[in-house]
């Protein structure tokens, strides 16, 4: 509960699934790209990549409770 307000927890936990799917996805796409000579978009999906995945242990810091977070 965040400021009185029950979380949806199923729909965030659902958003935290399909962030990895993302995540997979575009550390696939980056990894090919890092192949060919456009370095340029390897450096970006890595950072698109870094930035999902900041979103998706903020967004699990928001779904876990802190009793079972480890």
């Amino acid at each position: 509960m965040i400021g009185g307000v029950s979380l949806p927890r199923a729909e965030l936990s659902s958003v935290v699934t399909a962030l990895d799917d993302l995540i997979r996805r575009v550390a696939a796409i980056a990894d090919e790209s890092a192949a060919s000579p456009d370095d340029d978009t390897a450096a970006e999906l890595f950072a698109v990549e870094r930035a999902l995945t900041g979103a998706r242990r903020r967004l699990d810091r928001v779904v876990t409770p802190p009793t079972r977070r480890r």
